[in-house]
């Protein structure tokens, strides 16, 4: 891959290599757009068989962070960081401290949270180097965990789906299918559950299999029979690219509404989703519920304003679905439509000024 043309093709604005031997530290942090604002992103640990890997990884995953602040109305730009190496033996405090100097030195021009395989422990050993960091524990004043408003989000963009396919918001025994069973996988299932759902569940680690089947009541599948089973909604809550070409045709659901960012492998399985009359809800439009939610740290955290607007999720999935159905595109291309409108604004609002200077 070469990384500059890529990041020109997407108008990525810095990519940083971190690189401490003696910390055990190796990590890149992507910022791809701060015309909103300072470029707010997980920091996510994975065993990346490649650099090569991580570093598509971390690109992407900066664009998609800029589009969900932009849909979601936030005054924030994309940004993520991705640190290589696995999360159940690599970790240490030293690790995290390395990464928090590095955040640093960019000046606020990156803000961190927990992600994949890092958690609301990791960030505090961040903030002991900056301040540029969010998903602080609730006694500190700050948001914890951002995996429960990202589950309720998810589930209110489930629900403004099931009125377009269904008819009604109801999930009532309606059968959902959950790729990947953590940290929002779990908490989404909470929701289900009290709503009656039937809930089939596949995940790589045992400890979360067992938990889906003991507490929720979930049939077991492996990881790639999630792709086969017959469900009413698909929802994949674990990593990314799972919606291609080969995935795609094996669906047995009517919509697909799920946590993971950067679900399609490319912008035209959207448009595959489409042909096979299967409703997709926008990655970074569902699971929007944890950036809003951190995003009222920065201001003064506030819990019950953030569920508030959480809950607003549900109308922004009915405003991509009908903007899909007036210009007759997927839902995919519609939730970019979105973006890139308010974003392409600010930027004439800024040139604007800047002539004015």
């Amino acid at each position: 891959m070469k990384v500059m043309d890529y990041m020109k093709k997407y108008g990525h604005e810095q990519l940083v290599y971190c690189s401490d031997p003696q910390a055990g530290l190796n990590a890149i942090i992507a910022i791809h757009d701060t015309t909103l604002g300072p470029a707010l992103g997980g920091a996510r640990m994975w065993p990346y068989k490649s650099e090569d890997e991580a570093v598509l990884d971390v690109l992407r995953l900066s664009r998609a962070m800029t589009y969900k602040a932009a849909v979601a109305g936030l005054n924030l730009g994309g940004g993520k960081a991705v640190i290589i190496g696995d999360p159940t033996t690599d970790k240490s405090a030293g690790l995290f401290r390395s990464l928090g100097k590095f955040i640093e030195s960019l000046g606020g021009r990156y803000i961190t949270t927990e992600d994949v395989g890092t958690t609301v422990g990791d960030m505090q050993q961040i903030y002991g180097e900056t301040k540029h960091v969010t998903g602080l524990p609730l006694g500190w004043g700050a948001s914890g965990d951002p995996s429960p408003p990202t589950a309720l989000g998810v589930y209110q963009g489930m629900k403004a789906c099931a009125e377009e396919v269904f008819g009604s918001g109801s999930l009532k025994g309606k059968t959902v299918a959950i790729q990947g069973f953590g940290k929002v996988g779990s908490y989404l299932a909470v929701h289900l559950r009290d709503e009656g759902v039937k809930m089939i569940a596949a995940d790589v680690n045992p400890q979360a299999v067992k938990k889906a089947k003991e507490e929720f009541g979930a049939t077991i599948v492996s990881i790639d029979e999630i792709f086969d089973v017959e469900c009413d909604i698909f929802s994949p809550c674990a990593l990314g690219a799972i919606l291609n070409k080969q995935t795609i045709p094996r669906l047995k659901c009517s919509i697909v509404a799920g946590s993971a960012n950067n679900q399609l492998e490319n912008d035209e399985d959207g448009d595959l989703l489409m042909q096979r009359q299967i409703l997709y809800a926008p990655d970074y439009v569902i699971n929007g519920g944890g950036i809003i939610n951190l995003s009222l740290e920065l201001t003064g955290y506030n819990a019950e304003a953030a569920m508030s607007q959480v809950a607003e999720i549900h109308n922004t999935i009915e405003k991509v679905i009908k903007l899909a159905k007036t210009k007759q595109i997927s839902t995919s291309r519609a939730a970019e439509s979105l973006a890139e409108t308010r974003l392409q604004d600010a930027k004439r609002v800024r040139a604007m000024y800047l002539k004015g200077r």
